[in-house]
């Protein structure tokens, strides 16, 4: 009862985070101009809301979605309670595959972004996962060979943007994480790759759940464990393909809320997804409202306040959380 009751408070304050980001903004409007701009094609409001603020809204919603639940998906996989796909270098594989992209093929938009987002982001998942030790892979180990594929990583993208600067200004807001260029068109492209993932990612919350008690004991309760790991790597590539393709790299989404939601729900991941799902936009809409009240009359760009608030809530757990060992 408790966590469906909670279940329904996120999902309230889902719905107040989304029109305060409709509402927030370099011009400031009131509830009444937002329901104007929603609903009355001739109201002054009308071409704020849809042309700037609902895009920027939806585009927000679908990666803090996507980011939230790769973030508690890569956690159960590596039963590593600091696992993030930014961390483990799965977005640094996404924008080093774009930034490819824009350097080397002169490509841009949306269309162009998300083959190349992919195939970084499958790359980077099983390169992580051979390197760190196969099937006998270790959260530790796992941990480790993240950080050092995504430092590297970095600094390709940092070196490619130096070399190039005729692509230099089109790569900087997007490199840093932004939800200031969202599009109708983005988002809609973004849909399908997100609920794919989505449903993938809820569909795993049981067989998850099994592979957390050891191989052994997942196999006892019909359990299939490779073909687990390897829809659990398939959907967390869709998820933070989708989103990095679309907002750029922003990193410890998927590291906090899992950590907030899991203290809510306990381990189980039939609730723990959902919550994630509903929370991860929380906090990614939130961060970029307040990146915007922040820079006026610019705005800081939500990867930049993601990382922020993210810097010290890691700090904060590494020295409280053992990494669980294999």
């Amino acid at each position: 009862m408790f966590r469906a009751a909670g279940l329904l408070g996120a999902g309230a304050l889902l719905l107040f985070v989304l029109a305060l980001s409709i509402a927030v903004g370099a011009k400031q409007l009131s509830l009444t101009e937002v329901l104007n701009g929603l609903t009355d094609t001739g109201s002054p409001s009308y071409p704020v809301v849809h042309e700037m603020r609902l895009p920027r809204t939806v585009l927000g919603l679908l990666a803090g979605a996507a980011l939230g639940l790769a973030g508690g998906v890569m956690q159960a996989l590596t039963r590593n309670p600091l696992a993030d796909p930014g961390l483990l270098g799965i977005n640094g594989g996404a924008a080093a595959a774009v930034v490819t992209a824009i350097s080397f093929f002169g490509v841009s938009g949306y269309t162009g972004y998300i083959g190349f987002a992919f195939a970084g982001a499958a790359a980077v998942s099983v390169a992580v996962y051979a390197v760190g030790g196969g099937r006998g892979a270790t959260p530790a180990r796992l941990a480790l060979a993240g950080t050092a594929l995504n430092a590297a990583l970095i600094s390709y993208v940092n070196a490619v943007q130096l070399l190039d600067t005729a692509s230099l200004d089109r790569m900087r807001f997007w490199t840093v994480g932004s939800l200031a260029r969202a599009e109708d068109g983005t988002n809609v492209q973004a849909l399908p790759f997100v609920l794919a993932g989505i449903l993938l990612a809820l569909a795993l919350a049981r067989p998850l759940n099994a592979l957390a008690l050891g191989e052994d004991s997942a196999r006892a309760l019909g359990s299939r464990p490779g073909l687990t790991r390897g829809a659990a790597i398939v959907a967390v590539t869709l998820l933070c393909g989708a989103a990095t393709a679309a907002c750029g790299p922003i990193v410890f989404v998927g590291l906090m809320v899992p950590h907030m939601v899991r203290s809510l729900t306990g381990p189980d991941l039939r609730w723990l997804l959902p919550y994630c799902a509903l929370l991860a936009p929380v906090l990614m809409l939130g961060a970029d409202v307040l990146g915007r009240v922040l820079g006026r009359p610019a705005e800081l760009q939500v990867g930049i306040v993601t990382v922020v608030l993210g810097g010290p809530f890691f700090l904060y757990f590494v020295p409280r959380r053992k990494v669980a060992q294999a």
